[in-house]
């Protein structure tokens, strides 16, 4: 089991990055609110990871805090929740707002989700609601990525098609994407742009 990585973060697009770990290579999935978190490229980060291993995969999950790693493992316990819903449900929410909606019963909330239906979103109030009864809030500390984010869309690159390919990656149709990001061309960077357009859809 692979449990954490440090390394130099070679390349991020969402909802992809690449950790170089004593010359390895390290491809891994990271939800919306960790790829916002992280540095730039060419800049040190430790991520907390999870292996999923499947028969014709093995694939690799990262996460700024110990905390998400943990909703995420408690995620894919959930009977018909697997690793890319779990994620998705982390790129909509960070912990502490996931927390809060099953503890307040807001299914409205989970069900603007990508994946998650109304069915879906009472079970994960219903399996989840016991699972915390000590959690603490992660507040907005950096802790573990190595350092403060920064700008990192490449030149070059277009930021808005690249938003675009990540929400759908997460489980939006094209046309929901292309909405979600209407006026939000003046984001500094891809990860930017991809948040305040969860944001938009959770509130919204």
């Amino acid at each position: 089991m692979i449990g954490r990585l440090r390394g130099t973060l070679l390349d991020k697009q969402p909802p992809w990055l690449v950790v170089d770990v004593a010359g390895v290579g390290y491809e891994l999935e990271a939800s919306m609110n960790t790829l916002v978190a992280l540095p730039g490229t060419g800049e040190p980060v430790t991520l907390h990871t999870h292996l999923s291993v499947r028969e014709d995969a093995h694939l690799l999950y990262g996460f700024a805090r110990e905390q998400e790693r943990a909703l995420f493992r408690a995620l894919i316990k959930v009977n018909g929740v697997g690793p890319k819903l779990a994620l998705a449900i982390l790129s909509g929410m960070d912990e502490d707002a996931f927390i809060r909606c099953v503890m307040d019963d807001d299914v409205k909330s989970l069900t603007r989700l990508p994946g998650v239906g109304k069915k879906t979103a009472e079970r994960l109030i219903i399996e989840m609601r016991d699972r915390f009864p000590h959690w603490q809030p992660a507040g907005d500390t950096l802790e573990g990525l190595g350092g403060a984010a920064a700008p990192s869309s490449a030149p070059g690159k277009d930021p808005l098609a690249d938003a675009e390919a990540a929400l759908v990656t997460l489980g939006y149709k094209p046309a929901e994407a292309a909405k979600m990001l209407s006026g939000l061309e003046g984001e500094p960077t891809t990860e930017a742009m991809i948040k305040a357009a969860l944001s938009r859809r959770l509130s919204g």
